[in-house]
């Protein structure tokens, strides 16, 4: 195994892929330490700490404690995401953005140029509403509009340098440059979670199954470990068969192959775009006047995490976005099309619309299965924490109001263990580790798994 990481190093190119994607990591995470100015740290700080597993620690989450510590990165690439599935809904409802998007290259780098200016749109009233939100707690040091200014600048500042390092990474470093700053944040805050669970033992936090809460909690992260590994790597194989034909004086084709569809094709972005559009509310309700409006309290108190009504709108938000993700990246037409044009088929399906009609049949079935097992994975962390208020629920909430007190207001657990978090991390550390051994395979180098290169490479520098 240690070969096969050294000879990382000894590709020219890819080395500089990976020390260029550790050197952008390194100075996000430097900018993790810079404050914003005029800010109180130590009130925020304990801020956090006591609305643990709120709006702000599912938000604190993909920000990698940024917003913990109200640094220049506070907003993440929250904004840059939103931006995101908004042009990604406009080019399904918009036809003249269609129209745009189909035009190749060029039509690309217009909707992304477009991204970034609505990205930096985002930010700056983002930045206002935290602004607002901050000095309406007193947490400001010298409020005013001067303070408001400075950190609109600053955050919004910030927010556009994170997506200028995900894009760099992305174009001359080595995997998803926004799914790596994520997993980045995410694994920073690692320490942090380990730090509490000992804390939690030591002071016998649930008191004598202590202990064996903790080894449970240890054994169920590993076990969701391993089921999202074999999730992820599960696919369902359509067998395709080349027609022969006669190109000069050669017989070819006739061969047998499979086309991979994977259960979960989109990966870790429906539960990331579904936690983007619920942070929405989640963030309105800090405002100060809507906490006290009649009208307004109740829906967001509804809309809180762990609540009925949130964890229902969660999962149709994930089942909503991983059907989304599919139909952009998969295209049954287009498969089909490709088909034809190769000279394959699928036995015992005819060419044309009938095969586009097969495999679109099945992108839905398996589509269905891997967002139901991304609701599983959302659920963990939700558990761990609030657990499922069920007996708020109107008119019905007294049935449930017997349950287990760990099934309705959870462990208390920080949510770096939870099952977002883990699929994030095992998400983008496969893809990376697969987009790493394609390149040494494609340079006869062996690869990671046992099955990948068959050729070894050179053992010289």
């Amino acid at each position: 195994m240690l070969e096969k990481f050294a000879n990382i190093f000894r590709i020219p190119d890819l080395r500089k892929r990976v020390l260029f994607t550790l050197g952008i990591l390194a100075v996000y995470r430097l900018g993790a330490f810079i404050p914003t100015p005029g800010i109180d740290t130590a009130r925020l700080a304990s801020l956090f700490n006591m609305q643990n597993g709120s709006a702000l620690g599912l938000l604190d989450l993909f920000g990698g404690g940024n917003l913990r510590r109200m640094t220049i990165f506070a907003l993440g690439i929250m904004p840059y995401i939103t931006a995101s599935i908004i042009f990604q809904l406009l080019t399904v409802v918009y036809e003249p953005l269609a129209r745009i998007q189909k035009e190749g290259e060029l039509g690309r780098r217009k909707i992304t140029q477009w991204t970034r200016y609505m990205t930096i749109v985002l930010a700056a009233l983002q930045a206002i509403g935290i602004a607002a939100v901050l000095t309406k707690s007193g947490l400001v040091l010298h409020p005013g509009i001067g303070f408001v200014l400075m950190t609109v600048l600053t955050l919004t500042t910030g927010s556009g340098f994170i997506m200028w390092l995900g894009e760099q990474i992305t174009d001359r470093g080595i995997g998803n440059g926004m799914s790596l700053l994520i997993f980045a944040g995410i694994i920073a805050g690692l320490p942090r979670g380990i730090v509490e669970l000992v804390q939690k033992v030591q002071t016998s936090a649930w008191g004598s199954l202590t202990i064996f809460v903790v080894l449970l909690i240890v054994v169920g992260m590993i076990g969701v470990v391993a089921f999202i590994v074999f999730v992820e790597r599960s696919e369902r194989r359509i067998p395709i068969q080349s027609a022969r034909r006669i190109v000069g004086r050669r017989m070819m084709g006739g061969s047998s192959s499979h086309l991979p569809l994977k259960v979960n094709s989109g990966g870790v972005m429906p539960i990331i775009f579904a936690s983007s559009i619920l942070s929405a509310p989640l963030l309105f309700g800090q405002v100060e006047w809507v906490q006290n409006n009649r009208f307004f309290q109740p829906i967001i108190q509804a809309l809180g995490p762990g609540m009925p009504w949130y964890v229902f709108l969660n999962a149709l938000a994930i089942v909503f976005f991983a059907y989304f993700y599919v139909s952009i990246v998969m295209k049954p037409d287009d498969i089909a099309d490709n088909f034809r044009k190769s000279g394959s088929f699928i036995p015992g399906i005819r060419p044309g619309k009938r095969t586009s009609d097969f495999i679109n049949d099945i992108l839905t079935r398996i589509t269905l299965v891997g967002a139901v097992y991304l609701i599983l994975i959302q659920m963990v962390p939700t558990f761990m924490i609030s657990g499922i208020r069920l007996d708020r629920l109107w008119l019905v909430g007294r049935l449930f109001e017997n349950l287990p007190s760990a099934f309705t207001h959870g462990l208390g657990v920080n949510f770096y263990f939870g099952g977002t978090s883990l699929l994030i991390v095992v998400g983008v550390a496969m893809d990376t580790v697969n987009q790493i051994e394609s390149q040494l395979i494609m340079r006869h180098y062996d690869g990671f798994s046992p099955r990948s290169g068959r050729i070894r490479g050179r053992k010289t520098w």
